[in-house]
């Protein structure tokens, strides 16, 4: 607080203004009363003169544009009324020579001078690289505007400050929007361009800015489009020509060239990852040797000028160094990558290799892409990803791969950046890499190394033992820092102790082979010193095949409470035979993975315990995921016909943190239903899919999720369970279904019915009957959808299933609405959603209902009431990360506004649909296309509307959708 005269206690209460928007004022954190429009015309003329004298001519002027015969009295008044408003701070309104002037304090604030701080700090950030925090600083002041400035003013003044303020507003979104796009945010940016280029249609900075966000989003034919639009809109309303940079943009789009390309990604927010990635793992600081390597490697990596694009391959057998030779490679030429360094372990030694999918959205988020506009397939990501490094000197670190075609799409594209990569095979198929073979150390090298882990204390005077030691590791520069690490540890040891301890040939025999025995060897000096409850821990451990492992899963898996699993991991981390990870997560090597779960077929005794650790961490899933699920969906009946578990699951506090936990378990719980090929665990790991199937709908699990249904398909199949079988199938009509893919899904469904029926499963035939009238819907089948969805109402009756019932109802409100039963369509959707608010209170359910009435309210013509149950229903997708339903409702609110008249909207909202990642496959894509296109044509942008029409008739005749009708009548000359 100020101090003041006049005041209380001596303070002066804060005064603060607003005039984007409403005019009001606060004092401290009382609201002013508004007063009469001439008054807050008068404050806001004096505010925006900052403390200048105006006189009672230019204030007349300023508030009529046909003063009364009394204006200079009127004005008098307002400004006492004013002063009285003011209280304690009346002073700060200064009477002066028959004018007025606001004289403010240094702690006193108006929104305006915030704008100014804040476009300032962007433009600083900009000049710093920092692209992301001057985006977010040019979002925070345009965010103060509060609808139009100084709404509702009478004046002359206030109607030029109008159009002046408007134009700034104007000029900070174009500036926000150009850093977004150096910051590659082209997917966001593209909504928000479309719909400012619609109602600034004559602003040609606009369309030069949507030119290059839909040509990075690769959509070259409606960029030039966009100009097509322009350049023909400007000839008919002002008779010139697009001015130069706009017809440049066409020619450089048209040449693809590559300065088009995205060459930096936001910095500096947690939005917006840093664009420099430093992902390298830590150099090892007793690294030894291998000097002619380094120096091959580093001067073929660090002589990637701008004109050659450097791909290195090491490869050798496991235990050989290949990692730690790549990390300090790496570290040696990272200042010749300013753009950062990338580093993934493709696990290729596993059974499970890393997906180049699953790799390449890491690699995007690490680049600063937000989930939201990473795509769905590889190819898609791979595309985004190449774009992304073209351009820039990224060093990249592929370690462990299985083979050449693991990491051909995690290969840049561009000169300029640098990939190492490390693996068991060698790269011949590898076009353009250069090759080298690692071998195990020489006799020095070993040796050299062995005495920095353990000391030159300890070594000197047992030279011959420390050599006997290394000779007995085959000179392999992991089996020497184990056998190092193991002498370290133990003080009372000497050199010479190790050294009888692994002349023992019964020991070493495995580890004197070539290849992987090699490792296995050396791993069993560790294993060997384990106690029996750490060597058991070690041994389930290597069963699982997910990337980590949580504490609580391990917890499972070992069938000990958290503390003692806590100890024990911990323990066996002292060991280095255990990595700890970040967030109370463990993993292990995946070569010593392979060694404990060769522990564990040779050494867990009987195999049937095996078995039960695999299947107490399944049960953890299961009951796990099923309190995420319930959640989601209480009341849902699911969770009753679910297999029983002995594990009685995690507990959440809220639903945010059950999602938290099931998207940052995914993989882990995906591997675990994976493994699942007996009999006995065989439902329970179809049970884990059916609490989880919001992942097949999540765009980041969607591949992964279909991939292990499918897989558990097979074993069911082989297991000949029908139960299990009709379940499946009804999650791959769903998959099938979310597509667009209706033939697949159609077949699925029939499957999961008949199975279903004949298992007396009522989950899998209700299911089955309710998808198979969704699929009669969206393929023109209105006969039969109505059929089978009033046939799954009756199963979910006698089901008990009230959320069920619901939405089977609200699926039949569909076929009333394509019928022409709108009014009863309605009706029956609002039934719904009294009996979800009534009885199971489903947030996830009834946002589903919302969205089929907000359907059929704008069939009826009822566009208001129809956006309160869309934006209702968006807020909960939202919350619950229903990508798909939220690009869906996206594309429905698109159409409300096409219909109420409001292009630029529906254009905006069809652009937000298309940016949320393709959710939902190429089907839906080409139905938000064909909205969009309606949207420009109706805006008069006819090439750009075209172009949409185009893409979209490709992709719908391709998947024989009945929409490509639509799509060729929409391109009939006569349509634009």
């Amino acid at each position: 607080m100020a101090v003041g005269e006049g005041t209380t206690g001596g303070y002066t209460p804060t005064l603060r203004f607003a005039v984007l928007g409403t005019v009001r004022a606060w004092q401290g954190e009382h609201l002013l009363p508004p007063g009469s429009p001439q008054q807050r015309a008068l404050l806001a003329t004096l505010l925006l003169r900052r403390g200048r004298l105006a006189s009672a001519t230019e204030l007349v002027d300023a508030l009529w544009d046909e003063p009364p015969q009394q204006a200079i009295a009127a004005l008098r008044t307002y400004a006492s009324r004013l002063r009285k408003s003011f209280g304690s701070r009346s002073s700060v309104l200064v009477s002066q020579s028959g004018g007025y002037l606001l004289r403010l304090g240094p702690r006193d604030e108006l929104d305006l001078d915030e704008v100014s701080r804040l476009s300032a700090a962007a433009e600083k950030a900009v000049g710093g690289g920092e692209l992301t925090q001057a985006h977010e600083l040019y979002g925070a002041a345009v965010d103060l505007w509060n609808g139009e400035a100084l709404a509702g003013l009478p004046g002359p003044e206030a109607e030029m400050q109008r159009n002046r303020l408007a134009e700034q507003l104007l000029t900070l979104r174009e500036q926000r929007l150009d850093v977004g796009l150096q910051a590659g945010m082209h997917a966001d940016s593209v909504a928000e361009l479309t719909a400012l280029s619609a109602a600034h249609p004559l602003r040609e900075r606009l369309r030069e800015l949507l030119m290059l966000a839909l040509y990075r989003s690769g959509r070259q034919a409606e960029a030039l489009a966009v100009y097509a639009d322009a350049r023909r809109l400007l000839i008919d309303e002002l008779g010139v020509e697009p001015r130069v940079e706009l017809s440049e943009m066409q020619q450089r789009i048209l040449n693809a060239d590559s300065s088009l390309t995205l060459k930096t990604v936001s910095t500096g927010s947690p939005r917006r990852p840093r664009v420099r990635p430093a992902q390298l793992p830590a150099a090892v600081p007793d690294f030894t040797g291998r000097g002619a390597f380094v120096a091959e490697l580093g001067s073929q990596l660090a002589g990637s000028g701008s004109q050659v694009m450097a791909v290195s391959a090491v490869a050798g057998i496991g235990g050989v160094g290949k990692t730690t030779l790549a990390v300090q490679v790496a570290h040696s030429v990272r200042e010749h990558f300013p753009d950062g360094q990338l580093y993934v372990d493709l696990q290729g030694a596993g059974e499970a290799p890393a997906e180049p999918t699953a790799v390449l959205a890491a690699f995007l988020r690490a680049l600063g892409i937000p989930d939201d506009d990473i795509p769905d397939g590889v190819d898609e990501r791979s595309g985004l990803y190449r774009s992304l490094l073209a351009g820039r000197r990224v060093l990249i670190l592929l370690d462990n791969a299985r083979d050449a075609a693991q990491v051909r799409d995690l290969l840049p594209g561009a000169p300029g950046c640098a990939t190492l990569i490390t693996s068991r095979l060698r790269m011949v198929d590898l076009a353009g890499a250069h090759l080298v073979d690692l071998d195990v150390m020489s006799p020095e090298e070993a040796l050299t190394l062995f005495t920095r882990i353990v000391g030159e204390d300890r070594v000197t005077g047992e030279r011959k033992a420390a050599m006997a030691v290394v000779g007995a590791c085959g000179f392999l520069p992991l089996a020497i820092r184990i056998a190092a690490a193991r002498l370290a540890a133990r003080r009372t040891w000497t050199v010479s102790t190790l050294a009888r301890k692994l002349s023992d040939e019964r020991r070493r025999l495995d580890e004197l082979k070539a290849g992987d025995q090699a490792v296995k060897a050396t791993f069993e000096l560790g294993y060997g010193q384990l106690e029996t409850e750490q060597a058991r821990a070690f041994r389930l451990l290597g069963l699982t095949e997910g990337p980590d492992i949580s504490l609580a899963a391990a917890s499972a898996l070992l069938d000990r409470d958290l503390e003692t699993t806590e100890e024990l991991l911990e323990s066996l981390v002292d060991t280095s035979l255990l990595e700890s990870a970040p967030l109370g997560r463990y993993r292990l090597h995946d070569l010593v993975r392979l060694f404990a779960r060769a522990c564990a077929e040779r050494d867990e005794q009987p195999p049937a315990e095996r078995e039960a650790a695999l299947a107490r961490l399944l049960e953890y899933f299961l009951a796990s995921s099923a309190r995420v699920y319930a959640f989601e969906r209480p009341g849902d009946r699911l969770i009753d016909h679910l297999a029983p578990t002995d594990h009685p699951g995690l507990t959440f506090r809220d639903r945010a943190s059950a999602l938290d936990w099931l998207f940052s378990e995914a993989e882990c719980l995906l591997a675990s239903v994976r493994q699942q090929r007996s009999s006995e665990g065989l439902r329970r790991a179809v049970d884990t899919l059916l609490t989880v199937q919001d992942l097949s709908e999540s765009g980041a699990f969607s591949h992964q999720f279909n991939q292990v249904v499918r897989g558990m398909l097979a074993t069911a199949q082989e297991a000949d369970d029908d139960l299990a079988q009709g379940r499946l199938h009804a999650l791959l009509a769903h998959g099938h279904s979310v597509d667009g893919r209706f033939d697949e899904a159609d077949a699925e469904s029939q499957h999961a019915l008949l199975l279903g029926t004949a298992a007396d499963d009522p989950y899998a035939v209700s299911t089955a009957l309710n998808d198979r009238g969704i699929i009669g819907i969206y393929r023109g089948d209105l006969e039969a959808a109505e059929s089978y969805l009033s046939r799954a109402v009756e199963e979910y009756r006698k089901d008990d299933n009230l959320p069920g019932r619901a939405s089977a109802l609200c699926n039949l409100a569909r076929v009333h609405l394509d019928t022409g039963r709108v009014d009863s369509a309605i009706e029956m959707a609002r039934a719904c959603v009294s009996m979800l608010l009534d009885g199971a209170r489903q947030p996830l359910r009834l946002a589903n209902v919302r969205y089929t009435l907000g359907v059929a309210l704008n069939r009826a013509d009822r566009h208001r009431e129809a956006l309160e149950e869309f934006d209702r229903a968006m807020e909960v997708f939202r919350a619950t990360r229903q990508r798909l339903w939220e690009g869906v409702t996206h594309y429905r609110i698109s159409e409300v506004h096409l219909a109420a008249d409001r292009p630029g909207d529906a254009a905006r909202h069809a652009e937000r649909a298309l940016a949320l990642g393709g959710i939902g496959g190429e089907w839906r894509r080409g139905t938000v296309l064909l909205v969009l296109g309606r949207a420009l044509a109706e805006l008069q942008q006819t090439d750009r509307a075209r172009a949409c029409w185009q893409d979209a008739l490709k992709i719908l005749e391709t998947m024989g959708a009945p929409e490509a009708g639509e799509a060729r009548n929409l391109l009939t000359p006569t349509r634009v």
